[in-house]
């Protein structure tokens, strides 16, 4: 049957050629191949001796010869040298063959047919390299056809997966792979045949026969085409990189627990607060190191116990059995639909003291641990523990990691692994190990910190203010807000102090620093504060005194800071002892600053000192809030500068405002922009005062948590006319019976009757001793508010003292009296003298104590 050779014969191969010889010797027919082949086209060969034409001059007499023969019927078979057109006249060598044959006439010619010699010797090296290639070849060598068969494979191929290299013939990618990369592989194999673009380090997985694990493969795939280009298959190389696999995946997994350990360094101990510091360990963790993971802390760490290390792992006290008891502070999951408490226990491995039935602790909750189960023992020994049930449920690898820190154990965390994650194994143990000792410290750091801060905290709060104080004349609010649970107590106080004569001390202040320590100095200036307004001293003598105070604060033992030099006569190098305690002083040095004014509701006038604080702000009814020009001084503990006072007269219904930093600075917001904002805020004053307050606060910037904030306010309400008694007296006896009567008087019309005797003896015993010992005029003054006070002022310098008199002593027991029946007493220097005082309760109802005897005695 005829029919026609598809391409990439044998004849595009091998370069055949054919022309015919005459009876006459002459080439009679000249074929285009033959053209092709020797370079000379028919019209340059037909009709002429083929010796002459392309045989070399030196063998022409042999080619005659044979040519003769040839033509006389004899068969011939040689190697024939020719010219080779084009190429320098190289010489090329034939194999022809020649057969005899006749023409219509009779007479005889020959056929002869021409092969390329050096066609064939290059297809015979080809064929022998590609046998060498592919037979010794250490990597697996296989051929695909067309249909995606395998059509050749060499024998490493064959030994990878079993058999002779022949068995292969006619099998698919389906015999060799699991479906899905066999599928892989078919659909690249196609992409290959129909695109022509190489495939380079394509990654196949499988398991050969009879090998116990999986395999990993790089394979090279490229079309193949015949010598006409035709596509006849796909080449394919394979190689087996598995160790390289296994490297590569240590190497990503030495890398990523690097990158693990550096992130939580940057991420965990951000924050001093303990369950925030454990969230901060799981975000880490999840899911870059697992799928599910847990803290649980001991109750006792949270609650603020102090324990010996290893306490809070202890059993169970009551019955011996599980762990003590454990708070879950933080869970993660990387698995949608692994939530706390809706998956059991023994399939999470995140359990607590239920058995296999019973879910999670809930977060927040309380839970123990049996005493035999890896989460107690892996507490008890401070040793990770792998955690059984791997083959229930989704999660099948399950790290309990005890979180020690200093040799403490604070917790536990469980790192779990679900199904289709590769289990734990002994780097990522100790990677577990690292990261739980990393958030251990920062959470013990953060328990250390919150006892702190708690210390702290409870002593600031002790030393402020309890409720809203009251003084007369002065309606008061106040406000104090710490910053945010991150930053540490500051040292803001303010204090509100009753003074004799219904004055009132306000005082506001800040020590620079934060923490326990400048909470601590802050108390003792608020002590030497509240001592040294006893004393009745002016606004800047306070300030002087508490500028000692603050400066012995830094110093051992509180004393003044030496200069280091010795005591001898002149002054000598410091010594080297002298040199470090010098450096320690400065180290401790406390600074603060504060604002002393001293409020008369009398006079409604207001004695400000300032040492270094901000100033006052004061609004007056109808008018904008303005800043007081109070000199601000030093700070407290910088010494050398005396303070200055200020004293201003406040208008009925006045707002007085004193504050710290913290309301009106912070990182956004300047100073100046602050200090704007508040006079604004204080645009309304005669709304209630507490109402104020409240819209303070929430105009400015409160919450930016970077300082305490405190605030006092207070409303000027000077006393009534009415309730103020104030006589001059001459210096002259009878001005002790007019004093006695100018007092029943008053008390009479105020509707005291029932202090009318107690008033006069008291008014008549410090009259005496005003003209006994003292100077020039007197006056008498009697304020009733809250309480009944009685004031004598004289212009003489010398301070009365109690004493107790002798059985012989006919005087000496005024003041003694006067301490006996009045509820206090004090005398306190004036600019212009002195003034001594007394203070009784009103009545309420009930008669008054009558002395005792012992109390009577005692005068005596």
């Amino acid at each position: 049957m005829w029919q026609s050779s598809p391409p990439g014969s044998i004849y595009d191969y091998i370069r055949v050629a054919s022309f015919s010889i005459g009876p006459d010797g002459l080439v009679e027919q000249w074929s285009r191949r033959a053209a092709s082949l020797f370079g000379m086209t028919s019209d340059e060969v037909v009709g002429k001796d083929p010796v002459e034409a392309f045989m070399p001059a030196e063998l022409r007499r042999g080619a005659r010869r044979r040519v003769g023969e040839i033509l006389d019927g004899k068969e011939w078979t040689g190697l024939v040298p020719f010219r080779i057109p084009g190429e320098n006249a190289a010489r090329g060598l034939a194999e022809v063959y020649v057969m005899p044959s006749e023409t219509e006439t009779g007479e005889r010619a020959a056929v002869c047919i021409v092969v390329d010699v050096r066609a064939l010797r290059r297809i015979e090296t080809d064929l022998a390299a590609s046998q060498a290639i592919f037979g010794q070849s250490p990597f697996g060598f296989v051929l695909f056809g067309t249909d995606f068969t395998v059509v050749r494979a060499n024998k490493r191929f064959a030994t990878v997966f079993g058999g002779e290299a022949d068995d292969h013939r006619g099998r698919t990618v389906e015999d060799y792979l699991p479906r899905p990369e066999a599928e892989r592989l078919s659909g690249t194999l196609r992409r290959v045949l129909e695109t022509g673009d190489a495939v380079t380090d394509l990654q196949l997985v499988g398991t050969p026969p009879g090998a116990a694990g999986r395999r990993h493969w790089s394979m090279n795939l490229y079309r193949v085409h015949s010598g006409s280009g035709r596509p006849v298959g796909i080449a394919g190389l394979a190689t087996d990189v598995t160790q390289r696999h296994i490297a590569a995946r240590e190497a990503a997994s030495a890398r990523r627990n690097l990158a693990l350990l550096n992130e939580a360094s940057a991420r965990i101990g951000n924050s001093l607060d303990l369950e925030t510091t454990a969230r901060e360990l799981l975000d880490v963790a999840v899911p870059g190191f697992c799928d599910l993971a847990s803290v649980d802390l001991f109750q006792g760490l949270l609650s603020g116990e102090e324990a010996s290390p290893g306490s809070w792992g202890r059993p169970h006290q009551e019955s011996g059995t599980g762990s003590a008891e454990l708070r879950r502070v933080a869970y993660a999951s990387a698995v949608s639909d692994a939530l706390p408490g809706g998956i059991p226990a023994a399939r999470t491995g995140l359990g607590g003291e239920a058995d296999g039935d019973t879910g999670p602790p809930a977060l927040g909750s309380v839970h123990r641990y049996p005493f035999h189960s890896p989460c107690a023992v892996a507490l008890r020994a401070g040793r990770v523990q792998d955690v059984p049930g791997g083959g229930r449920g989704f999660v099948h690898s399950t790290l309990a990691v005890p979180m020690v820190a200093h040799d403490v154990v604070v917790g536990l965390v469980q790192f779990s692994r679900t199904k289709g994650s590769e289990p734990f194994g002994e780097r990522d143990r100790a990677l577990a190990t690292e990261l739980a000792a990393r958030a251990a410290v920062c959470i013990d750091n953060a328990r250390l910190y919150r006892r702190e801060h708690e210390r702290a905290l409870i002593l600031q709060r002790s030393l402020l203010p309890p409720g809203d104080p009251e003084a007369a004349g002065l309606d008061i609010a106040c406000r104090y807000l710490p910053g945010n649970t991150a930053t540490e107590v500051g040292g803001d106080w303010f204090d509100v102090i009753e003074l004799p004569g219904h004055r009132t001390a306000l005082v506001i202040g800040d020590v620079m620093g934060r923490g326990l320590r400048a909470a601590v100095a802050m108390g003792e200036l608020r002590t030497a504060v509240r001592t040294l307004a006893l004393l009745d001293l002016e606004p800047a003598e306070v300030l002087s005194a508490l500028d000692e105070v603050a400066r012995g604060l830094g110093t051992p033992g509180g004393g003044e800071r030496s200069d280091g030099f010795g005591a001898g006569g002149g002054a000598q190098w410091p010594s080297r002892a002298a040199h470090k305690s010098r450096e320690a002083d400065l180290s401790e040095v406390y600074l603060a600053t504060c604002v002393y004014a001293v409020y008369d509701p009398v006079t409604r006038r207001c004695t400000f000192a300032n040492a270094g604080h901000l100033p006052p702000v004061v609004a007056e009814p109808g008018e904008p809030a303005r800043l007081l020009d109070v000199p601000p001084g030093m700070p407290l503990g910088v010494g050398g500068e005396p303070f200055e006072e200020v004293e201003v007269e406040l208008r009925e219904g006045s707002l007085l405002a004193l504050y710290t930093d913290g309301l009106v600075e912070s990182r956004d917001h300047p100073l100046d922009e602050g200090l704007d904002s508040f006079r604004q805020a204080l645009a309304e004053p005669s709304q209630p005062l507490e109402d104020v307050c409240d819209h303070v606060l929430s105009t400015l910037d409160t919450r930016h948590g970077e300082d305490d904030i405190a605030l006092l306010m207070a409303r000027i309400q000077g006393l009534a006319p009415e309730t103020v008694g104030d006589w001059q007296l001459p210096r002259e006896l009878r001005s002790v019976g007019r004093a006695r009567e100018l007092a029943r008087v008053q008390l009479t019309a105020w509707g005291l009757d029932e202090l009318v005797d107690t008033t006069e003896l008291l008014v008549s015993e410090l009259v005496t001793n005003a003209l006994r010992y003292g100077e020039g005029e007197i006056r008498l003054r009697l304020l009733r508010d809250r309480t009944l006070v009685c004031e004598v002022w004289d212009a003489g310098l010398v301070q009365p003292r109690r004493r107790r008199a002798r059985d012989t002593d006919e005087g000496g027991r005024g003041l003694q009296l006067v301490g006996l029946l009045s509820a206090a007493w004090g005398s306190r220097r004036t600019p212009r003298g002195k003034t001594v005082w007394f203070e009784l309760a009103l009545p309420d109802g009930e008669p008054a104590p009558e002395l005792t005897v012992e109390q009577l005695l005692s005068m005596y």
